[in-house]
């Protein structure tokens, strides 16, 4: 593959990365201003608490798209399991966008919209193994952590344009009383539309050669070759739950603690949330390339050791933030704390396992992960505020980084590469 595949490579499957995230993520950047049109008639932490639970149930589907879409790239290519996973996504977002209100079709409302979050959670599960495997494949081995830090960029992106389409939406086109209305409806056809152009892209873009080369006369991958590699997989598990829980309590959940919890305006507080995700994204290909120069293990410990003993302090300042600038700080210090996972995790995962088998070994024990455990971490953080005990979260988010510390521990440490490498 010559460089210019590469760099174009690189840059589609990002690009769909971005798409995918946008669309799973305008759901919950815009939950404040459509949760009354599923769940009306009740408090609006009960309706957030619906949504919540919707946003955990899409989850439940990733482990399914890992499975199907990681046995896809190991056995017909990764540009075919790329394909195949954002055009899931775009039905799903037309689905969202097209579906009536529970005032206009009662109990079906709800129903499809659990049925449209578990085709994008379908999607998504496919598309981490699937990107992280192809990322890994076409990079040059001595800046492998750098291009990784991108599958995360791409992936803030896309939060960040969900929270820009709002952003927008609020202070330039639409009264609150129209985004309530209508206007929520906007970002899910915007999704739709930019998948099929991806789509596109993705069925043009050229098949690593790491894929093109294995042996195909060796058994190919499936879960009873992966159950043959159990240690990789409980290291993919343990690393994923901590960080996992992590990365949704600081990006999904912060924009509803802050208006639901703390008292900011909406507005403010999306606009908190999305500065502070600037600064995440831009930090990723830095300590991705930290990894390249010092190993991946320090960077997973740091994290581990930091996230184990640093959340419960942090959450309990953040719980007193009275200042826009003091909330920003605060969540941007702890999105620092959680790059030494988030940008090097995916090409950690990768390097665990063979190549007939690494799509899948990466996708379906991550996503089983993330549906247990970042699925659910908001709707456990609105449970707890719910209940009278909010603080009891954070002590939650402090025992499963504390797991991701304990597997860390057990890395080899120096450098490591792709199976068949030299």
């Amino acid at each position: 593959m010559t460089n210019l595949q590469r760099l174009v490579g690189i840059f589609s499957g990002s690009a769909g990365n971005l798409l995918e995230y946008f669309d799973w993520y305008v759901y919950s950047a815009f939950a404040l201003y459509f949760a009354h049109a599923f769940f009306p008639g009740q408090n609006h932490t009960a309706e957030l608490l619906n949504t919540a639970a919707v946003f955990a149930v899409g989850f439940l589907m990733r482990p399914v798209g890992g499975w199907l879409m990681g046995v896809v790239a190991d056995r017909y290519g990764r540009k075919r399991g790329l394909t195949l996973s954002v055009a899931a996504m775009c039905a799903g977002s037309l689905a969202i966008a097209l579906c009536p209100t529970y005032a206009r079709i009662g109990l079906a409302a709800p129903v499809i919209l659990v049925l449209a979050r578990l085709v994008q959670g379908l999607s998504l599960g496919g598309e981490y193994g699937a990107s992280a495997t192809y990322i890994a494949e076409v990079s040059r081995p001595e800046t492998r952590g750098f291009w990784s830090g991108f599958l995360y960029v791409t992936l803030i992106m896309g939060q960040l344009g969900a929270m820009a389409v709002l952003l927008l939406m609020q202070y330039v086109f639409l009264t609150p009383e129209q985004i309530n209305d209508w206007g929520w409806r906007i970002p899910f056809f915007l999704g739709a539309a930019g998948a099929l152009l991806i789509f596109w892209l993705r069925r043009n873009m050229h098949e690593s050669t790491a894929f093109q080369t294995v042996d195909k006369k060796r058994e190919t991958g499936g879960l009873r070759v992966l159950l043959r590699y159990r240690r990789a997989v409980l290291t993919v598990v343990g690393l994923t739950l901590g960080g996992t829980v992590v990365f949704y309590t600081y990006t999904i959940y912060m924009q509803k603690f802050l208006a639901n919890s703390l008292g900011f305006g909406k507005e403010q507080a999306t606009l908190i949330s999305s500065a502070s995700l600037v600064v995440f994204a831009l930090v990723q290909p830095l300590f991705g390339a930290l990894s390249d120069r010092v190993g991946r293990k320090p960077l997973l410990v740091t994290f581990g050791v930091l996230g184990t003993l640093g959340t419960v302090p942090l959450m309990s300042l953040l719980a007193s933030a009275r200042s826009g600038f003091v909330a920003f700080a605060l969540i941007s210090l702890a999105l620092l704390i959680a790059s030494g996972y988030t940008s090097i995790n995916a090409i950690v995962k990768a390097e665990l396992f063979p190549t007939r088998i690494r799509a899948l070994g990466v996708a379906f024990p991550y996503a089983v992960t993330v549906s247990l455990f970042g699925g659910t971490a908001e709707y456990i953080a609105l449970w707890c505020k719910q209940a009278g005990h909010e603080g009891w979260f954070a002590w939650y988010v402090s025992a499963c980084a504390c797991c991701t510390l304990i597997t860390a521990l057990t890395l080899p440490s120096g450098d490591t590469r792709l199976s068949g490498e030299s």
